[in-house]
């Protein structure tokens, strides 16, 4: 029986259907790779890797309500809730009744929230030494998901 390499080595890459030539396989691996080296930096903080991403925004924004959240981060709010009340009861942030809309919750930090940003402040230049890439291939690839993601979202043609 051959293994799946020595079966990728006679793959005919012509072949539309080959799982070489997706664009969904490639950015699957990488997409699992990349977080993959995420998870022994965010281990100490107590975060998942959605955590971080939440905790990134409101380092960056705070005060947010819950659907600026799940907007910046592309979240629908049946992912958003169990993500903030895990980060609330590390002690990360707290949600709150916003007083001008009582509708809406309104996330912040905790003062062990914002310190918590010094410690995650070593994790970017970690990432991109265990990755040794450059950082204008970093930025070429980012600018090239965003549009790629940008692409994906649009709705189809009429």
């Amino acid at each position: 029986m051959e293994s799946a390499t020595e079966a990728t080595d006679v793959t005919d890459i012509t072949d539309p259907l080959a799982l070489e030539r997706q664009v969904c396989f490639a950015l699957s691996i990488a997409s699992r790779s990349v977080i993959g080296l995420y998870r022994p930096l965010l281990q100490p903080m107590g975060l998942t890797h959605p955590q971080y991403l939440a905790m990134l925004a409101l380092w960056q924004h705070e005060p947010l309500s819950v659907k600026e959240l799940g907007e910046l981060l592309q979240l629908d709010p049946g992912t958003m809730s169990p993500l903030l009340k895990r980060l609330e009861a590390l002690g990360y942030v707290r949600r709150e009744r916003n007083s001008k809309d009582e509708r809406a919750l309104s996330v912040t930090l905790t003062p062990e929230g914002r310190g918590l940003r010094a410690e995650a402040e070593k994790i970017p230049p970690a990432i991109v030494s265990r990755l040794g890439m450059g950082l204008d291939e970093l930025q070429d690839l980012h600018r090239a998901l965003t549009r790629l993601t940008a692409a994906a979202r649009r709705p189809p043609p009429a």
